[in-house]
């Protein structure tokens, strides 16, 4: 259901919400996809309890976030309001991690401390000089950090847009005028 492939948490946050420019298929449907998606993610190792007001303020972070990355893949100035947005979240806690004795990780923390780990992902991306792109199939609306050589990435993931864009560009080739 959830997929992180956008190379920023943040960015795969803002990705919950897909086909922007048509459907608008939003993942975050219900308070329990927040605490599902912070599972999926490894943010948290069981979900938080989450309500009505934990999903308003994901979906504000989320909605902020998209915003002023799309402006930066742009070169756009940020609004104060996204900027506010994604700083109040980030001054929380984080959730806890520990090392258990067999060597794995146990994460634990509340919605909040979540929030809180994605709208500091969200500062750190768009406070350095990383390269975000839009992916280059029409359908999608997912944004990503382009770390390829030359910066010549030209899709979210190769397996679920460039795949489906290399075999549209095929058949329009193949099937003539």
């Amino acid at each position: 259901m959830f997929t992180f492939v956008s190379g920023n948490l943040a960015l795969d946050f803002a990705g919950t919400a897909q086909a922007r420019s048509t459907t608008f298929d939003d993942l975050l449907d219900t308070p329990a996809m927040f605490g599902a998606w912070a599972v999926a993610a490894e943010l948290l190792g069981e979900a938080p309890r989450c309500d009505a007001d934990t999903l308003i303020r994901a979906v504000r972070l989320r909605e902020a976030t998209y915003r002023m990355a799309l402006a930066a893949a742009h070169g756009a100035a940020f609004t104060d309001t996204d900027r506010r947005a994604i700083n109040d979240l980030a001054g929380g806690e984080l959730p806890a991690v520990a090392l258990r004795a067999d060597g794995t990780i146990t994460r634990t923390g509340d919605a909040d401390a979540a929030l809180t780990a994605i709208a500091r992902s969200a500062v750190e991306l768009l406070g350095a000089p990383a390269v975000i792109k839009e992916c280059g199939r029409a359908e999608c609306t997912r944004l990503y950090v382009d770390t390829s050589r030359g910066g010549s990435r030209r899709w979210c993931d190769m397996t679920l847009c460039g795949n489906r864009a290399k075999s549209a560009a095929f058949r329009a080739r193949h099937n003539g005028p």
